[in-house]
């Protein structure tokens, strides 16, 4: 009995060595996100614009705004600044918030987007790598008012885990832009 153990034994470990092991690939979820529905967000403040509806949106009493998406565990927090001779001085500073990343980001992109008749001029920027905040907008009329938005996730930077939910948010980020109306 012990033989026919042993020749078992043998026959099962001589077996297992056939073809060459290959570790598995990491498994992703494939998510899916709901389509995309905006409602129009209306305040005191001197400026409106759409938000989607799987948001929720926070009004502040000095026109900064929150706009969270708790089931992506993600929020956007947008800065209202009017401005008084210092549109350069608001404008780097905000441009200099984002080029702050230049140290983890892989590539930081921009894509403009101008309304002449809405006087809306602004800039959408990709942020790419871990860094703190992947999508960052910054939107004038010129003259009067300044608002910037940046992307955050309740989580540490990981971001090839996060890119499915970044590209959501980001058309919703755009689309905020494109809708942005100053009173």
């Amino acid at each position: 009995m012990k033989k026919w153990s042993f020749i078992f034994m043998v026959a099962v470990l001589l077996s297992s060595c056939v073809g060459d092991t290959l570790p598995k690939p990491k498994s992703y979820l494939k998510l899916h996100y709901p389509i995309a529905t905006y409602k129009q967000v209306q305040s005191n403040c001197p400026y409106t614009f759409e938000a989607s509806t799987q948001a929720k949106v926070e009004l502040k009493n000095n026109c900064w705004a929150k706009i969270e998406y708790p089931n992506l565990k993600a929020t956007i927090h947008i800065t209202y600044r009017s401005v008084d001779n210092n549109l350069n001085d608001i404008l780097k500073e905000v441009e200099k918030l984002t080029f702050e990343h230049t140290i983890k980001a892989d590539v930081i992109s921009d894509r403009p987007y101008n309304d002449e008749e809405k006087k809306v001029y602004a800039k959408l920027y990709n942020i790419e790598g871990n860094v703190a905040t992947n999508v960052q907008f910054r939107a004038t009329d010129s003259l009067n008012h300044v608002l910037s938005g940046a992307l955050y996730f309740y989580t540490k930077p990981n971001y090839d885990s996060i890119v499915p939910a970044i590209k959501y948010i980001e058309k919703d980020m755009m689309k905020l832009v494109e809708s942005l109306e100053w009173k």
